[in-house]
């Protein structure tokens, strides 16, 4: 069986995020939407919040399972018996970021990265503008899948 993970803090999840997964879910028998819990960050929405977002974006997918976890994505993976780790491309800096992160995983865990580039129509969105357009009390709902209301 094909495990994959898509690790994240989906703060909130983007369309981006979902283009990813709606495309990524399909290479693999299982894909975990996992959100990393950093107790030092600030989150716009809370951990409940997020996980609501995510499960009834997905709710129809069986292969989709949507969980919570803390510290190393590897040492998840590991405990998981997780061999994939799924990652979105939006731009030549998110690869040099990402690449450096997948090649540290691979050296601590026997997992490896599949990187998938985001569609043109969603590669400007982020979790970061979304909550800023929010802040400022902009349209948000362009950026993020219909479960996403506030």
């Amino acid at each position: 069986m094909k495990k994959a993970i898509f690790p994240g803090s989906f703060d909130p999840i983007t369309l981006g995020h979902f283009d990813i997964v709606e495309r990524g879910v399909s290479l693999f028998d299982e894909l975990i939407i996992a959100i990393g819990v950093n107790s030092d960050k600030k989150y716009m929405f809370s951990l409940e919040e997020r996980i609501k977002f995510i499960e009834d974006c997905f709710k129809d997918n069986p292969k989709i399972k949507v969980v919570t976890y803390k510290g190393l994505t590897v040492d998840f993976c590991t405990k998981n018996k997780v061999d994939f780790i799924l990652r979105g491309l939006r731009n030549p800096a998110d690869f040099e970021f990402e690449k450096a992160i997948a090649h540290t995983n691979r050296d601590l865990a026997p997992v490896e990265t599949i990187f998938l580039l985001t569609a043109a129509s969603t590669s400007y969105i982020s979790s970061s503008i979304v909550r800023e357009v929010i802040r400022h009390g902009g349209d948000y709902t362009k950026l993020v899948p219909k479960t996403v209301r506030i």
